[in-house]
């Protein structure tokens, strides 16, 4: 499955009342992407899981 094919969710924290800032995220068993809801065809973010479960865990609740 290519990225283009992949589900794409829309953070929970993406606030359309503040100039429609979104962050969508699809994962893989191996991969967490990230990419700009405005930008969908625009450059992304490719992370490890190992890593992005590392980076939740410290990130304090807001």
């Amino acid at each position: 499955m290519t990225l283009s094919e992949q589900t794409w969710f829309k953070s929970s924290y993406s606030d359309s009342d503040v100039g429609g800032e979104c962050v969508e995220v699809a994962r893989t068993p191996r991969t967490v992407h990230l990419r700009d809801s405005k930008r969908k065809d625009g450059p992304h973010l490719s992370i490890p899981a190992t890593a992005w479960a590392d980076f939740i865990r410290y990130v304090p609740e807001v």
